[in-house]
């Protein structure tokens, strides 16, 4: 019979909280510090356990977050079974999420592991990209960061000008055109405004300049990877679709990771959270609500931009997206969220189809 040693951690940025039992015994708390020293002191923790057990093995879990993946990769080097979780699909019932903290959270996790283990129960890990994808998506992802502050930082400017009851000229035009930025240079030195929003104004306005400069210097590597072999075939298929340029590419090839991850086109909606919430109960008839959200954000914001595009450029797409607008005109945003889910389709199909034809000539060479 083999014995296990499960544990379940509640892993935080600084101090991390590690749930360990033996077969169905009892959980024992253990805490250690998130960094190489005080892992290594958890898996050796773990290691005096098994020394007093035969024919043992461990297994171990936590949920995602923003630490990443490497106390997974430390501990399946070590022959350790690793799970990661995904957050958004643990079940958590009104109690637990009212009387929540790092033990409750470790033990949730190691009941969950043991469930599976002994029971069979389903887990709910997330997909585990290999190094190289990671290290491409810390690229992709800077690129997307610094985007978004620059937006962040325009609403600031806007809003600044506009508490003090300053207008954009006619002249300037739509959107932040040259002329716009002319004004606004003029603007931080004219006494329309008071000296400290003058002072803000320029701050603000240098702060622009680095963010576009840097964005600038980051599409560089971001076309260079986009031209190395493991990516180039799927790229180009990719941007074969309408309203697809390199940038949604990249995202969506990197946040995807591997197309043949997913069964069917239509598990990449969900994954994206593009799919409608439901509430079925009794008697009660199947209502769909609000998309669920889950999955990374930054796709659904690329896939979002970019399906606009899609809508003015794809004759097909533009005809689907006012079918949905014909039936009701108000609800103008649920019928781009459906245009959005159906590109994401389209473009893992392409993926996939790009990935079997790399496959396909590997093998032949």
């Amino acid at each position: 019979m083999v014995n296990h040693i499960f544990v379940g951690i509640d892993l935080g940025d600084k101090n991390s909280v590690a749930r360990i039992a033996v077969n169905r015994g009892k959980t024992e708390r253990m805490t250690f510090v998130n960094n190489r020293r005080g892992r290594a002191r958890l898996f050796e923790e773990l290691g005096r356990r098994a020394e007093k057990q035969t024919d043992v093995q461990i297994v171990m879990a936590y949920e995602a977050s923003s630490c990443g993946f490497i106390l997974h990769d430390e501990a399946e080097a070590r022959g350790i079974r690793c799970w990661v979780l995904a957050p958004t699909k643990m079940e958590k019932s009104v109690e637990q999420r009212k009387h929540k903290n790092d033990d409750r959270d470790a033990d949730d996790v190691l009941e969950k592991v043991r469930a599976h283990v002994l029971a069979g129960n389903r887990l709910p890990t997330v997909w585990i990209p290999d190094r190289q994808m990671r290290d491409d998506r810390e690229l992709v992802r800077s690129r997307m960061e610094l985007v978004e502050k620059q937006t962040r930082l325009k609403t600031q400017i806007q809003m600044l000008v506009k508490r003090y009851g300053v207008e954009k000229p006619s002249g300037c035009g739509a959107g932040w055109t040259i002329r716009h930025r002319q004004w606004l240079e003029g603007l931080s030195e004219c006494d329309a405004l008071g000296g400290g929003a003058r002072a803000a104004l320029q701050s603000l306005l240098r702060q622009l300049s680095f963010l576009e400069a840097e964005i600038e210097r980051m599409e560089k590597p971001i076309h260079q990877l986009a031209q190395q072999s493991r990516h180039k075939p799927i790229i180009d298929e990719l941007t074969q679709e309408q309203g697809v340029g390199l940038i949604t590419a990249m995202v969506y090839r990197t946040e995807i990771g591997h197309a043949g991850r997913f069964g069917r086109g239509r598990r990449v909606g969900k994954f994206v959270g593009l799919t409608p919430t439901s509430h079925e109960s009794g008697q009660q008839q199947d209502r769909k609500g609000h998309i669920s959200r889950q999955g990374p954000p930054r796709l659904r914001k690329i896939l979002c931009q970019a399906s606009w595009v899609h809508v003015q450029r794809d004759p097909q797409a533009k005809r689907f997206y006012q079918q949905l607008v014909s039936r009701n005109p108000k609800k103008k945003k649920i019928a781009i969220v459906a245009v959005m889910r159906r590109l994401a389709v389209r473009l893992w199909h392409r993926m996939r189809a790009a990935e079997l034809r790399m496959t396909t000539m590997t093998e032949m060479n």
